[in-house]
């Protein structure tokens, strides 16, 4: 890669992590270490194409295009060795003033499936239209519609009461 290109792509990075990370937060359920794993191999898959990124009109966008892909096959593949522990080693972090209602959406996100946190990560997080999320997705637009709405009810029904309880508080 020449120089300036590296530059290029470092600059992009930098200005980009921090939103790539968030919008794997969401798609992960919270799972911070997983979504540090899929921002970097975003990242990586980004700098590997970053010479032919001049023909891109939004490399934001398309980053995210790619942070979803990679995220979906992560899902897929599910050959990990990790298994969950009922313990968490690491301390916690310092709360923000609506971290119940956040730790309450990421835990009912993370019982829905993946393709459903897809849809309403790119649908109500990112604030994609139908067609860019069935773009993404690489299926209908009707088919964008459907799950959208099946998941928001699937989210309803997950959150109950326990939603309207921290929104009032």
């Amino acid at each position: 890669m020449r120089r300036r290109d590296e530059e290029s792509f470092l600059a992009f990075a930098a200005a980009r992590s921090r939103s790539l990370f968030r919008s794997a937060c969401v798609l992960c359920s919270g799972d911070q270490h997983l979504a540090e794993d899929l921002v970097q191999e975003t990242l990586g898959r980004l700098y590997a194409r970053w010479s032919r990124m001049r023909h891109v009109d939004n490399p934001a966008a398309y980053a995210q295009t790619v942070l979803v892909r990679t995220f979906l096959t992560y899902r897929r593949r599910r050959s990990n060795d990790e298994l969950p522990t009922s313990t968490v080693p690491d301390a916690a972090q310092a709360a923000e003033p609506d971290a119940p209602l956040r730790v309450t959406l990421l835990g009912a996100m993370g019982q829905l499936s993946s393709q459903d946190r897809v849809v309403l990560l790119l649908r109500y997080w990112q604030d994609r239209s139908v067609e860019e999320t069935a773009e993404i997705l690489r299926i209908r637009p009707g088919a964008v519609r459907n799950r959208s709405m099946r998941a928001l009810e699937r989210l309803r029904d997950l959150l109950g009461c326990e939603l309207a309880e921290l929104v009032h508080h």
